[in-house]
């Protein structure tokens, strides 16, 4: 083969069979030559292409906008770019000077995917986009918050009011058992550990969200990839999806801008608990005490002068929740700059945020500081970095499924008690604390320091071929110190103390390879290998201190009793990827991908696992018959099936048989088993296929996507029970299955055309997801008194109660259901009686624009889904608590025969079925529908003209004044449906015991832009 015949063959392979046009007439024929700038802004636009119509030449502009392509004078050329509207121009003298102007449209087709971005008209995946104009101005402390009803089969709950705290997050269900069900962050390239790093126990609720470290004021736009063609790049992260976070950067040409946005905010707890008075208090318990067979003569509320407490109508009533719930504040400032030339782009925000709980005296605040930077060094080389800095302090304070936490020592302790004692001091009553003691002396303080950044050199090798590198950091960091003085029970006899410094470090590196080419204007290519390196470590040091010489001094130094300990683990995870997307006309899609990884996790001979994905696209609209009916403007079908995988959530030493030390005798260090090896251990595999519909009609004034899909995880990392002569219970073994299968429908309109004055558009998404265990070695329960359990044939999250079928008429004791017919209600009878998931969920976006004023509302909701109301099993007791208060739903007790009512009488007796015994109250009584439509946001903002403005130098100026958790409208009788006290502890959900509500919310910002 001759030399010149064997560069051409390697050009076509590199650049595509349009360079073999161009580099052939390259040396004799005619050539034209150019600029091609910003319609708006008159800057170069770098990377833009231009092809010869009806010819297979082709080219890009260079770093400066400039290109030079040989064809004959005369020919029509054609200029796309992404984000801008294609412009045919016939080729006259040159060099031309080229604008295009930006399509909006076209623009918000672009999607981030995995390593890549792709036009939403090729798109085979199923991926949701939210862009930041929608996630602005609400008032949330981390990113995931922002999505609630937003995208349709995303299910989005905060566990509970507390600022920063953690978030219940599920991307088309719950795949996992043992293994964690959170989705894989990405920000900006950077893999986000999402582990909650506080180590001070709040009575098993998650009360850090590491999301909360970023600033959402600096996010442009969240994707969340769904299914298997989307997230198998992903590989061994991918099973639970992946949630691709972009924050804001420069653009080339824009002139520097500097945008300040402030907003504050009042919350209020939306709903209070109904406690009876003092008197109620004391005419229940007068008849608890004549119920159980007590002289009518003793009545424990009878005047002073007969030796008793004093009558019922003259008991005093103490308020103690008005000093638990307040009116909280927030605050929060953001000051960001952006811009850049044609060589260089920037963007740097900085913020800090401050709310408080409506609980005192819980409080979360963040100082963020965001840098990102992109520079072309040469027309082939560049560089940049995006880098994320956040110093982060919460006040942690004891709520949420603790017994002596601050509003359970306020809700417990019966009404007519006094909060002080006849000196002034706090009172305190049985196992509370008074609830003062604790709001003005708990001192839990948790400082938490994030750096997330990337590091990136991109250097084009040939005009259609890429190698990027980049190096990733998250560095994690908490330092707690708990001080415990003798004015609360836990600093009894002379004060304790605790203090943990967790360090969590996630390093990250990666090259990709990307090849873009089209061949002529019909064919185009996608395709990227690459590898990824990542370690990660995790470390804490504790120390503890016992016995203090006064309140006063706080530091563990000062205690006589000092102990300490520390732990380190490390895990590391090699991988390997490609993927390759092929497209005839914009017309037909076909996506291939593979990743390979090998995780240290696992056995030696298990370690790689290998996640393939195909996806395929055809679009209908594009075709004759489909556009003689003139009925579609985009009509496209999706289909795609791959396999994920899943390894978050167990020990970084799972595979392996462990010993500890601490097995100490007659003062001799020694060890013992601590972990049974199992070799074998390998990932989760979840398989799953998906079939899409998208389709635009009324000249794309309503737009439909409609989703189904159907996954499949097998080999759950589970803890299955072993012989206990062993020496062990259980041992983690690949065993057991759990499907996931649902419907997606997103339905938008807009509803009038964009040449109207008025522009209104609204979105609506619901989706369904049916969870099922379909394999499982045994029955497993779990939660506060094993209210869940795990069984084959039903779902995650499914309660195990006793069955109340009633309260007899007669005598007014409880009944329920004998399960087994043996004639006693005993643990045998305890069966699944309903499940915290929902039948459907999803949210209603609204906004309406009108020369400036804009007005718009979210909504989200969900049906179905059970919630456990702790508060009603503590509160409605019936007198088994001999130093607990009634909530006010008590009253409707059975009293006489003949009444008609859910709620017994009231009795202490143990051998009763109505509270004592076997039964011990845990029946579905207290299960209630959890269903509820929440207006989210509700905003009415007004930009002033430009012109308006000009005069004192500003760019823009928005007020706004918004409302957030305005209404809810739910038949769950406690204070939030939207719930989970328990989240700390794995396959529970819609738990609530003391549970911090969220807030309603009113605020007033404003935005300036110079």
């Amino acid at each position: 083969m001759k030399p010149t015949t064997l560069r051409r063959v390697l050009l076509f392979l590199l650049w595509g069979g349009a360079t073999i046009t161009s580099y052939a007439q390259s040396e004799s024929g005619p050539q034209v030559s150019g600029t091609v700038t910003d319609a708006s802004s008159h800057t170069p636009l770098p990377g833009v292409t231009v092809m010869a119509k009806g010819s297979s030449a082709g080219t890009t502009t260079d770093a400066n906008g400039q290109f030079t392509l040989p064809v004959s004078a005369g020919s029509a050329l054609i200029f796309s770019y992404v984000g801008y509207a294609k412009k045919e121009v016939q080729a006259g003298s040159t060099p031309l000077a080229i604008d295009l102007a930006p399509d909006l449209q076209q623009l918000s087709e672009v999607v981030v995917t995995g390593y890549s971005e792709q036009n939403r008209k090729t798109l085979t995946s199923a991926i949701s986009s939210v862009k930041g104009d929608a996630l602005k101005d609400i008032p949330a402390a981390s990113p995931d918050q922002l999505l609630q009803g937003k995208a349709p089969g995303v299910q989005v709950s905060a566990n509970s009011g507390v600022p920063g705290g953690g978030i219940f997050i599920r991307i088309r269900g719950s795949n996992s058992v043992n293994a964690s069900n959170d989705p894989l962050y990405v920000v900006d390239g950077v893999f986000i550990n999402n582990t909650n790093l506080i180590a001070t126990g709040l009575g098993n609720q998650v009360s850090a969200n590491p999301l909360a470290d970023l600033n959402p004021q600096d996010i442009e736009s969240i994707e969340i990839l769904k299914d298997a063609n989307a997230t198998a790049i992903y590989g061994s992260r991918g099973a639970n999806g992946v949630v691709l976070i972009t924050t804001k950067r420069g653009k080339a040409g824009d002139k520097t801008s500097i945008t300040f946005n402030t907003y504050h905010a009042l919350s209020k707890a939306a709903k209070q608990y109904n406690l009876v008075t003092g008197p109620e208090l004391a005419a229940l318990e007068n008849e608890r005490f004549l119920n159980d067979g007590g002289n009518p003569a003793q009545l424990p509320f009878r005047s002073a002068a007969a030796g008793g407490r004093g009558l019922p109508e003259e008991q005093q009533t103490y308020d103690r929740l008005s000093d638990v719930f307040r009116t909280a504040q927030t605050h929060s400032y953001e000051l960001s700059a952006a811009g850049g030339s044609a060589k260089t782009q920037f963007y740097i925000g900085a913020g800090y945020f401050s709310q408080e709980s409506i609980a005192r005296p819980s409080a979360f605040n963040r100082f963020s500081l965001r840098v990102n930077l992109d520079n072309s060094v040469t027309d082939k080389l560049r560089i940049g970095t995006s880098t994320a800095l956040a110093r982060t302090h919460r006040n942690v304070s004891s709520n949420d499924n603790n017994p002596v936490g601050v509003i359970n020592s306020a809700l417990f302790p019966r009404t007519n008690l006094p909060i002080y004692n006849p000196d002034g001091s706090y009172a305190k009553y049985g196992s509370f604390d008074n609830h003062l003691a604790l709001i003005n002396n708990l001192n839990n303080d948790a400082v938490g320091t994030r750096v997330i950044s990337n590091v990136y050199g991109q250097y084009a090798l040939l005009k259609n071929l890429t190698l990027r590198s980049s190096w990733s950091i998250d560095f994690n960091d908490m330092y707690e110190n708990n001080f415990n003085n003798t004015l609360i029970l836990a600093g009894q006899p002379r004060g304790t103390a605790s203090s943990f410094l967790s360090r969590d470090i996630t390093l990250l590196n990666e090259q990709t390879l990307n090849y873009n080419v089209n061949f002529g204007e019909n064919h185009s290519l996608q395709a990227l290998v690459g590898n990824t390196l990542q370690q990660n470590t995790f470390q804490r040091t504790s120390l503890a201190g016992q016995q203090f010489p006064g309140n006063d001094l706080t530091t563990i130094a000062s205690a006589a009793t000092q102990t300490g300990s520390s732990s380190r683990s490390q895990a590391g995870l090699v991988s390997f990827f490609g993927k390759a997307t092929y497209s005839f006309k914009e017309r037909y899609t076909a996506d291939v991908s593979v990743r390979a990884d090998a995780s240290s996790r696992f056995g030696a001979d298990n370690r790689w696992g290998y996640f393939p994905a195909v996806g395929l696209g055809w679009r209908l609209g594009e075709e004759s018959f489909v556009q003689d009916l003139n009925i579609f403007q985009e009509l496209k079908l999706r289909g795609s099936i791959g396999r994920t995988g899943n390894q978050a959530g167990i020990s970084d030493f799972a595979s392996l048989g462990l010993v500890q030390g601490g097995a100490n005798y007659l003062d001799l260090p020694g060890t013992a088993p601590l972990q049974l090896a199992n070799p074998n251990l390998s990932w989760e595999s979840t398989q799953q296929w998906n079939v899409g519909l998208d389709a635009a009609v009324l000249q794309n004034h309503l737009v439909l996507e409609l989703n189904y899909y159907d996954k499949y995880t097998s080999g759950l990392l589970l803890n299955v029970p072993v012989p206990r002569k062993t020496g062990f219970s259980s041992v983690v073994e690949n065993f057991g299955a759990v499907s996931n299968k649902g419907i997606e429908v997103q339905l938008t309109a807009n509803w009038l055309p964009k040449t109207t004055a008025v522009q209104w558009s609204t979105s609506f998404n619901v989706a369904r997801n049916v969870n099922k265990i379909e394999k499982l070695a045994a029955p497993i329960t779990t939660g506060s008194r094993d209210i869940f359990r795990l069984e084959e044939g039903a779902p995650l999250y499914s309660f195990w109660l006793y069955k109340q079928t009633g309260v007899s008429r007669e005598n007014g004791d409880a009944q329920y259901e004998d399960v087994n017919g043996d004639g006693r209600i005993t643990v045998a009878d305890r069966k699944l009686v309903g499940n915290a998931w929902p039948n459907y969920f999803g949210g209603v976006t609204n906004s309406v624009n009108y020369k400036g004023l804009d007005f718009g509302f979210t909504l989200n909701f969900e049906q179905g889904a059970k919630i456990m109301n702790m508060n009603r099993f503590f509160l409605v007791h019936g007198g088994t608590q001999s130093n607990i208060g009634y909530l006010s739903e008590q009253l409707q007790r059975w009293q006489k025969p003949g009444d008609v009512t859910d709620i017994p009488r009231l009795t202490s007796v143990a051998s009763s079925n109505n509270y004592g015994g076997v039964v011990q109250n845990l029946s579905d009584r207290y299960l209630e529908d959890g269903s509820f439509l929440r207006v989210r946001t509700l905003t009415l903002g007004y930009s002033l003209p430009k012109e308006t403005i000009a005069s004192v130098h500003l760019s823009s100026l928005r007020v706004y004044v918004q409302a957030a958790n305005l209404f809810t409208f739910t038949p769950y009788s406690g204070l939030d449906p939207e719930v989970n006290s328990q989240s700390g502890v794995s396959n529970t959900k819609n738990f609530d015991w003391a549970t911090v509500p969220q807030p309603r919310t009113v605020q007033v910002g404003v935005t300036v832009g110079l």
